[in-house]
């Protein structure tokens, strides 16, 4: 808590602002129920013959009961009976959900459960992937939270109950055309001072958790798992909300680990990303949506590690706007392909909308260490709408092993050390590579955590 304070302090003397609340380490409210499990775990799932047996009423009343200020547990009854089934729960203001340690709340896997239109959750629409509830739910819900030790599993690559596929499996269809419907594992929309804590979330159908239209968004020691190949399973995607901090977290996923979204409406700003391990995925992620603009975003002791992507703003002509005020600093990559990505043409989610031009500016990296090979891409969209980026102390392992495609750029080199040259279309730069003690991150790459 005293590194994560001071970093936050330190940040705002640059003139970079970022989440404005006090942040301190979260704590688990005392219990108005607790909920022992009555089925159990085979293997990595359920008893077939425990399908029919869902929990979901049982904790919708408690959560529907229970006294603002405590919380909802779900606890390992013995050894045998660890487990809870559950279709789609909804939040209630000030009420906190906890899976307890050694406990488990699966998701079911009937897509009837989650419809928002009858038949259509578990199908591919042109108009997808809204026809889906999450499994956990919060609308206008303030002061609430999921908590615990314990584990929640969404169930992507299990076989949907009536089909003959996976959720994961109807997302690589819809390559093809259309939107998945499938469920997202947390959705929270207008839930002010909300809190994710020490939870463990797994194999969700879609993205993990999704913040929009909030203020006040905390989360602390969460761990994130999906494969590495799972479509659109996103790690924590907040939108149009303000001052949010995710910090000490590992994400493992199958697209972004944290994607800031920032389309028309409430602010996207003030946001701290401090203290996490980022593994595969796609990186560090604002856009693509940024028509609504996003600013003073600050990303600090991030390690990532043979992912996609590593540091990357992306948007296009059909969803762009202005990204400015934003710091990456004392970050780690590691065997990343692209390791820097400054993208205003982005081409998933295209269409034939047009004029909602990107701009990136005032984009300041800081103290970053980049091992291995990749590319730098800094793609201004044209003369007059340019990436503004600044390079300080930004030191590669194997300069001559990166790529480099520059255009529409306005590059600051300096003060400190920077040992690529870039040059392309429409490149201008300035200032001198200094000198700098080098970003030590040997130690920084560790394995991602067992559940437990």
């Amino acid at each position: 808590m005293l590194r994560l304070a001071v970093l936050l302090t330190v940040a705002a003397s640059t003139g970079f602002a970022q989440d404005s609340r006090h942040i301190a380490e979260p704590s688990i409210p005392a219990a108005c129920a607790t909920l022992e499990a009555k089925i159990g775990r085979m293997g990595l799932s359920i008893y077939p013959d425990d399908e029919n047996k869902p929990d979901t009423l049982r904790i919708q009343k408690a959560l529907d009961e229970c006294t603002p200020g405590h919380a909802v547990v779900l606890k390992r009854a013995s050894e045998r009976l660890d487990a809870f089934l559950s279709g789609p729960l909804q939040l209630r203001r000030g009420v906190v959900l906890v899976v307890d340690r050694d406990a488990y709340l699966f998701a079911s896997r009937n897509p009837r459960d989650y419809d928002t239109r009858s038949g259509v959750c578990g199908t591919i629409t042109q108009g997808g992937p809204r026809g889906c509830k999450a499994l956990i739910n919060g609308e206008g819900v303030d002061d609430a939270g999921v908590m615990g030790d314990g584990v929640i599993d969404g169930r992507g690559g299990e076989v949907m109950l009536g089909q003959k596929m996976t959720w994961w499996n109807l997302a690589d269809l819809a390559r093809k055309g259309g939107g998945q419907n499938n469920p997202t594992l947390i959705r929270l929309n207008h839930c002010n001072n909300f809190v994710l804590y020490r939870i463990t979330l797994l194999n969700s159908p879609n993205f993990h958790v999704g913040y929009d239209n909030g203020h006040g968004f905390t989360v602390w020691k969460v761990k994130i798992w999906s494969p590495e190949r799972a479509r659109n399973t996103d790690g924590i995607d907040p939108g149009n909300s303000t001052d949010v901090t995710i910090t000490h977290s590992f994400i493992h996923t199958g697209d972004d680990q944290i994607a800031i979204k920032a389309p028309q409406g409430a602010p996207t700003t003030n946001m701290s990303i401090v203290h996490n391990h980022f593994y595969s995925g796609h990186g560090m992620s604002i856009g693509s949506t940024t028509d609504g603009g996003a600013s003073a975003i600050l990303v600090s002791d991030l390690t990532i590690d043979q992912a996609d992507n590593g540091l990357r703003i992306k948007s296009n002509i059909t969803r762009g706007g202005l990204v400015h005020d934003v710091v990456f600093e004392d970050v780690c990559i590691r065997n990343t392909p692209n390791p820097i990505f400054m993208d205003t043409s982005y081409s998933a989610h295209a269409s034939k909308e047009s004029g909602r031009i990107p701009v990136f500016r005032d984009i300041v990296l800081r103290n970053v260490l980049v091992q291995g090979p990749g590319k730098l891409t800094l793609d201004g969209y044209d003369p007059a709408h340019r990436v503004g980026i600044q390079f300080d102390n930004v030191v590669f392992t194997d300069p001559a092993a990166i790529k480099i495609d520059a255009k529409n750029s306005d590059v600051k080199i300096g003060p400190g050390a920077f040992n690529l040259t870039i040059t392309g279309h429409n490149v201008d730069v300035t200032g001198t590579s200094g000198s700098s003690p080098n970003l030590s991150c040997d130690a920084r790459f560790v394995d991602f955590p067992t559940q437990r």
